[in-house]
């Protein structure tokens, strides 16, 4: 006869015990259910639900989840590879129990991320949660290295009476304005409480550029808990603003033309306690391992696209001076640059220097994203590789000849350009493995597939609700 104390694969000591506890004392706090939250390959997050009482059992044994979900496409089609995307088998699916967290947004839920692993115990190839906490454990082991990574979360408010799927702004007033966090500050206000209470340390909430659009920052931690958060900042906004009669979309583009949303990542390599993005010769004060770092981001940012920019409207975005940064450049606080050279207020650097990636948005599976982005820079690292020449000002305005010389090209403009060069992209493709590498693949020309004929305006459609 077998019991929840027994040992049982995919587990991990302690946790059966620990979810008894939680449970009870999460019933005697009101909280009725469990939501088991992963982001698939489109960037979907999925859930299953499972009522408190059953938190101990889900840590013993897992819940169960099909692979399939793995080749889902944003509209919810199925596409296939070699080894996913078949109705067979079965998956079990484990919270992590350090990182649930009590919804202030959803009162009567808890929220906690899950590592998919199959039925013998295995990790599964396909859980990128899995993959970005491999690249991580690699990097301190062969590397010495530690990082701190934040998500950027820009997101736009709709109204929530408009009529069917159509984005009415739920603000009039101009970006940054003041007549925006006016009209919106109960909603704001509410959000903030509820982050507090989640204990997401918010740095900053502020309307932003685009019409009805706002962003949120919350402090840098380890990456695997930055995926984290920026999940759960997602799940709480979407949350708060449902309470409030407001819609919100995370997608890269609501509308056709114009800003879109944005979900730039901020990322720092330390060794021992040591921020290697300060207190360097290099330039910026940048180590010698920091340059490189952002060498090899440079050099593979073309790859990374299709990971970082996933979606058809994420290329609606992806154009030039708009600060999306869609070129392969660097500049110091530059932000049309794909990479932006933060150093930080004086006093502060050696703790707030870091790199921001901007050709990122929300429709990335962050885990994907930031394990891919530091396997590129762990690349330029190990091979010592050199930075180029820094770019000012806005590089769409850079001659041919010019561009050229300092090796600055245009990112990917389409979906499909950007899958060819991850096809081409060895190096990223061996870290994110051949299950993983070409889910990305099959995923991405699926989606491609979904929108062929349609115009600006209809691929924004397409997705306005989908993240």
């Amino acid at each position: 006869m077998t019991t929840l104390a027994d040992p049982v694969p995919g587990g991990r000591p302690g946790d059966v015990e620990r979810a008894t506890a939680l449970s009870g004392e999460l019933s005697g706090r009101g909280v009725h259910g469990l939501v088991l939250s992963y982001v698939d390959t489109a960037g979907i997050g999925r859930v299953k639900t499972v009522p408190t009482a059953r938190l101990a059992s889900a840590a013993a044994w897992g819940v169960g989840m099909s692979p399939v979900f793995d080749t889902f496409l944003a509209n919810d089609s199925i596409v296939t590879t070699d080894v996913l995307g078949s109705p067979d088998g079965d998956l079990r699916l484990y919270p992590d129990l350090d990182q649930l967290v009590v919804l202030a947004g959803q009162p009567g839920w808890a929220w906690a991320p899950v590592d998919r692993v199959t039925q013998d115990g295995e990790r599964h190839p396909g859980c990128a949660r899995t993959f970005l906490r491999r690249v991580v454990t690699e990097a301190a082991e062969r590397h010495g290295l530690t990082f701190k990574a934040a998500v950027e979360v820009e997101w736009t408010v709709a109204r929530g009476d408009a009529p069917g799927d159509a984005f009415v702004p739920a603000t009039t007033g101009p970006a940054y304005g003041a007549t925006r966090q006016v009209e919106l500050g109960d909603y704001a206000a509410d959000l903030l409480a509820a982050c507090a209470a989640q204990g997401l340390d918010v740095e900053q909430v502020h309307p932003e550029y685009a019409a009805g659009q706002f962003e949120i920052t919350v402090g840098a931690v380890d990456p695997v808990a930055a995926a984290d958060r920026s999940v759960l900042v997602r799940q709480t906004v979407r949350a708060v603003a449902q309470r409030h009669g407001l819609r919100v979309s995370f997608a890269p583009a609501v509308v056709g033309q114009g800003v879109g949303n944005g979900g730039h990542v901020h990322l720092s390599a330390w060794r021992g306690g040591v921020n290697l993005h300060a207190g360097g010769e290099g330039r910026y004060g940048m180590t010698a391992e920091a340059e490189s770092f952002t060498a090899g981001l440079l050099a593979h940012l073309p790859g990374l696209t299709a990971v970082t920019a996933p979606s058809p409207a994420s290329y609606l975005r992806l154009r030039p001076s708009q600060w999306a940064g869609v070129f392969t450049a660097w500049g110091h606080e530059t932000r049309e640059t794909a990479l932006r050279v933060v150093t930080g207020t004086a006093g502060l650097r050696d703790q707030a220097a870091n790199l921001e990636i901007k050709p990122v948005d929300l429709a990335a599976n962050p885990y994907l994203a930031i394990g891919s982005l530091i396997a590129a820079g762990l690349d330029g690292l190990t091979s010592s590789a050199a930075l180029p020449e820094e770019t000012t000002g806005d590089p769409a305005r850079l001659g041919e000849a010019e561009a050229a010389a300092r090796g600055v090209r245009r990112l990917p403009v389409s979906l499909e350009q950007a899958v060819e060069e991850f096809r081409g992209d060895e190096t990223l493709r061996a870290a994110l493995g051949p299950v993983l590498a070409d889910a990305v693949i099959a995923v991405r020309r699926g989606e491609l597939a979904s929108v062929t004929g349609l115009d600006d305006d209809q691929v924004a459609a397409a997705y306005r609700w989908k993240y």
